[in-house]
């Protein structure tokens, strides 16, 4: 993306990358051959900085993240939520993201009037390690997660997806969860720690709302557009 942005990566970067996790031998030839030549100078890097090409280039962002939460701050509060967006840089692992905003929400809770409702909104990106066989997303971990964290406290809904309805290597964009989530598998013979354990949010998203009868797995198909993840939480009655 950005093909009129200039780029500071450079082929010696690509290179130190692949010798550094001692990748010569996992990767094409083809592939390999063609980053030796952009580092011996045989073939031409990306545009960078100060190129006379870029002299008459312009960028204007017209969307991102930060932007989406604040149209979706607006309707919450058209819809009568008190809303607020707690944070638009979510990163790091799904899994340390979902006890945070378990952590949030619940800490929302003790100091809300009672019969109160409110939206607690962030944003970002955040990963996944992989250590089992499973399917998932990093939406899909992180509610899954949440349930689990969540678990036993009244009354707190979370939705988490991508903006471009694409969760990883799957047709989800996210899922949707609640207090009950966790109970309520266990009740339909699904153990969410053993999904979790296996990086398979995907498969438990699915067998849950096979057996539930529910629809917690957020299906939108392409948005065409793309910036990045959105939480949405719901606290209160």
């Amino acid at each position: 993306s950005g093909p009129a942005a200039a780029d500071s990566s450079t082929f010696a970067d690509a290179w130190a990358v692949i010798e550094k996790y001692r990748l010569q031998n996992k990767l094409p030839r083809r592939l390999l051959h063609h980053l030796q030549q952009g580092v011996n100078g045989k073939v031409g890097e990306t545009v960078k900085q100060g190129d006379p090409c870029l002299h008459q280039v312009h960028s204007v962002i017209v969307g991102n993240n930060l932007l989406a939460l604040d149209a979706a701050k607006k309707k919450a509060e058209q819809m009568g939520f008190a809303a607020e967006i707690i944070k638009s840089d979510l990163q790091g692992e799904a899994r340390d993201a979902a006890k945070f905003l378990a952590q949030t929400a619940c800490a929302k809770l003790r100091n809300m009037k009672n019969n109160g409702c409110s939206c607690l909104l962030s944003g970002g990106e955040t990963t996944v390690t992989v250590a089992g066989s499973g399917m998932g997303g990093r939406n899909q971990e992180l509610a899954l997660a949440f349930a689990v964290e969540i678990e036993g406290q009244d009354a707190v809904s979370l939705l988490s997806a991508g903006s471009d309805g694409s969760d990883g290597p799957n047709d989800a964009a996210g899922a949707m969860v609640n207090s009950r989530t966790a109970a309520r598998a266990r009740q339909l013979g699904i153990e969410p720690a053993l999904y979790l354990a296996d990086n398979d949010s995907y498969h438990f998203f699915q067998q849950f709302d096979a057996r539930s009868g529910e629809q917690t797995q957020l299906l939108t198909g392409p948005s065409g557009t793309n910036v990045m993840d959105i939480q949405i939480m719901l606290l209160g009655d």
